[in-house]
């Protein structure tokens, strides 16, 4: 069975990035990606109506990390520690050595290729440090920007799940996505 330590956290740096770890600061920002209908546009969950909703998401996402059971980060732009979106790893199974990734993005910051800086650096986390054995993506088949992401970084379509999900008096769909670790 996996063992994970996040003790130190692990921040990680890309070309524009500095992924880092969410603390209560960041409880507007996240409220503002919790409640914006843009960003939870495929997102099956409720939005945000209150600052306390998204604190109590960061202290989830902590407890996770200090738990080592699942890690999520901030993505923040290198020289301003403004988290603009996150990113992380959860409903993690150990013994199976998988975990789901998700992920979301301020509106202002899409189709600029920062996404891709993110998922890229956290994929090499997840494989060579975690030893994750299979990353799994769980998408709205709507989700066309979400899809191309996961495609473009080697996930592969391994299922449609029909009416799987119930939200909003609806049942949705789920498509699941799936990278197994690379060969060095």
């Amino acid at each position: 069975m996996l063992q994970f330590n996040f003790s130190p956290f692990p921040v990680l740096t890309t070309d524009r990035l500095i992924l880092r770890q969410v603390s209560g600061s960041d409880a507007e920002e996240m409220f503002f990606l919790r409640s914006d209908h843009e960003v939870m546009k495929y997102i099956g969950r409720p939005l945000a109506i209150s600052v306390s909703e998204a604190e109590e998401l960061i202290r989830k996402m902590n407890d996770g990390i200090a738990n080592n059971n699942d890690i999520a980060w901030a993505i923040t732009l290198k020289g301003d520690d403004k988290l603009i979106g996150y990113i992380g790893f959860w409903r993690t199974e150990k013994e199976h050595h998988l975990s789901e990734i998700g992920y979301a993005l301020h509106p202002h910051y899409h189709r600029k290729g920062l996404m891709q800086e993110a998922i890229s650096a956290v994929l090499e986390y997840g494989f060579y440090t975690m030893k994750l054995h299979s990353i799994q993506g769980n998408v709205d088949p709507l989700n066309e920007a979400s899809i191309k992401l996961l495609e473009r970084n080697g996930f592969v379509r391994e299922a449609h799940f029909r009416e799987n999900y119930y939200f909003k008096g609806v049942f949705l769909d789920s498509v699941i996505y799936s990278r197994l670790t690379p060969l060095k």
